[in-house]
């Protein structure tokens, strides 16, 4: 790695603290301007959308119109945790015997960038949703969008990490034999940091999304170009599976740990999986193991590992197969779980397998009345398939790589169907009371749900505020898949001894993993309604309504409040 390109992590951050509103996201260009229509009187939901189209433009080698989003939003007024799944389904022509016709099976599946991957995008039709069902109704649809029009349109110079994976999702298109399209690039290159970037064909999507609605995106002119570029591509992408697109409502789930409550999206996400571990986890003494310690980190990743799995196993579309997640997140059924784990001896080997990928954006926004909006939106792997609708400005996404192409496995291909999905955002409240704790996240592909995990152990268990939460080093457990063993990745920061007793339990470490190559234990924003994270327990007047917000080391991003 040449010497211009490390990325060190050396500067000392402070937690944003603030009053009447705050946003956290991996963009300040973002951040910004959910800050400045939180000001216009825009709600947590309203300022979430504006920065869900701002990051379509500063990051779109990580999310897009032509991804899926989730939301959840808590309302301060019910105390009620909502939520929106924005994924899209399967085309209504692709079959299992479709796939086996052009020679695809679960030995052999399609390429990662192949158009029989595209799935309908649902991130257009869930950010109006969003305005419509959690919004203030004192702004349009075209107010929170025309900022980001503004970006497109004038331009803005890329940020350091931005840049970075904006030339690798380039390359790796390139060496796949696509091409990525010439909305994305200067002079048929990556922009460089600092280089200022236009997308006009992104501001005219953006515009009739802004003047039509989901009508703008999911019929006519923008429908028929991703349908296009996907059936010359070998895809089977319709209009109809366009037009008939919905965003459904859905009940969060959760599992309480201690005096909070963890709410995640339900399948077809893998929400569960974070709420699985954290039950397997509150059979052990997590704080007195110390943190980063070889005791916490061996049960960690165990608890890890056998969650991961069995939200692999069942986790689909629960439209079209029955999710047993009442029994998954039952206390009985992770004691159970925990007493299989052992303590000097890792378990390597996993009978399933987990696809990777990890460009995602993930951002959070609390308003002055307390409301607060978790957000997530992503392509799935860098541009997605790279496929780039003629004059749309965004890339489509490869979602359908999640599927399986095994007849007996839950997340079969088969169509209308939503595939597994790896993008969570999350909200935590005081158990007892409902009253908001905290609404963070970590994307990051299958980073997500551990990510979860050990943010909220860093605040509760461990005492550390939101911004020491997200810099403190971090752990991700994956699977090779040619020999179907977990790997456990540890990140720079964690001490050498503890990654060479990991090694004697019989886990596969890799360790240090630093420079860019941290961007896999993903990039998180956490905003903290009080101080509940502090051991000392100080509760000064007026404590409880200040906004503790941290934006993670590992992105360009910042948390802004006012």
């Amino acid at each position: 790695m040449k010497m211009k390109d490390r990325l060190v992590f050396s500067s000392h951050r402070s937690p944003v603290i603030c009053l009447n509103g705050c946003v956290a996201s991996s963009q300040p260009l973002a951040s910004n301007i959910g800050l400045d229509i939180l000001k216009r009187g825009g709600n947590a939901a309203d300022a979430a959308v504006a920065v869900a189209a701002a990051l379509s433009v500063t990051e779109p080698m990580s999310t897009g119109l032509g991804g899926d989003a989730f939301c959840l939003f808590y309302d301060a007024v019910t105390r009620q945790v909502r939520g929106l799944n924005g994924s899209g389904r399967s085309p209504t022509a692709q079959t299992l015997e479709l796939m086996e016709r052009h020679g695809f099976s679960q030995s052999n599946p399609p390429p990662t960038f192949h158009a029989l991957n595209v799935t309908v995008p649902g991130a257009a039709a869930c950010w109006c949703d969003t305005v419509a069902l959690f919004g203030s109704k004192k702004l349009s649809l075209a107010d929170l969008l025309q900022p980001a029009i503004g970006l497109a349109q004038r331009g803005f110079p890329v940020a350091k990490i931005a840049a970075y994976h904006w030339a690798r999702g380039t390359e790796t298109l390139r060496a796949a034999g696509r091409e990525l399209g010439a909305d994305f690039l200067i002079n048929n290159q990556p922009p460089k940091h600092g280089q200022i970037m236009t997308n006009p064909s992104l501001a005219c999507t953006l515009q009739e999304l802004a003047l039509q609605g989901k009508a703008g995106f999911y019929e006519g002119r923008i429908a028929e170009a991703v349908v296009d570029v996907v059936k010359e591509n070998g895809g089977v992408l319709s209009l109809d599976d366009m037009k008939n697109h919905v965003t459904v409502e859905i009940t969060p789930i959760y599992a309480d740990y201690k005096m909070v409550r963890l709410w995640e999206v339900p399948p077809n996400s893998q929400g569960m999986a974070a709420l699985i571990a954290l039950n397997i986890l509150e059979n052990f003494p997590i704080k007195d193991m110390g943190h980063m310690s070889p005791d916490y980190l061996h049960v960690l990743v165990e608890a890890l590992k056998l969650s991961m799995t069995d939200t692999m196993h069942f986790s689909s579309d629960p439209d079209q197969v029955k999710v047993p997640i009442e029994g998954l997140l039952s206390k009985d059924y992770a004691q159970q779980r925990a007493q299989s784990i052992q303590m000097n001896k890792a378990n390597s080997v996993c009978e399933r397998g987990i696809p990777t990928g990890s460009d995602t954006v993930y951002f959070t926004v609390v308003d002055r009345e307390g409301n607060a909006c978790s957000f997530v939106n992503s392509n799935y792997m860098g541009f997605g398939t790279g496929l780039v609708p003629r004059n749309c400005g965004f890339s489509l996404q490869n979602r359908g790589a999640n599927f399986s192409l095994d007849p007996d496995h839950v997340n079969c291909v088969g169509p209308k169907k939503r595939p597994y999905h790896t993008i969570i955002p999350a909200m935590l409240t005081e158990a007892s009371s409902g009253r908001l704790l905290c609404s963070y996240g970590v994307m990051g592909g299958f980073m997500q749900p551990q990510g979860h995990v050990q943010v909220l152990l860093n605040m509760l268990e461990f005492g550390m505020n939101p911004q020491v939460a997200l810099d403190a080093p971090r752990v991700f457990v994956h699977l090779d898949q040619a020999a179907q063993k977990w790997h456990l990745n540890l990140e720079d920061g964690v001490e050498q001894r503890v990654a060479e007793d990991l090694r004697g339990r019989g886990h596969v470490v890799n360790w240090p993993i630093e420079g860019h190559e941290r961007a896999q234990f993903g990039r998180g924003q956490v905003i903290s309604v009080g101080t509940w994270w502090d051991p000392t327990n100080e509760k000064p007047e007026g404590s409880e309504r200040v906004l503790w917000a941290g934006s993670d080391p590992r992105a360009d991003g910042c948390a802004l409040g006012y």
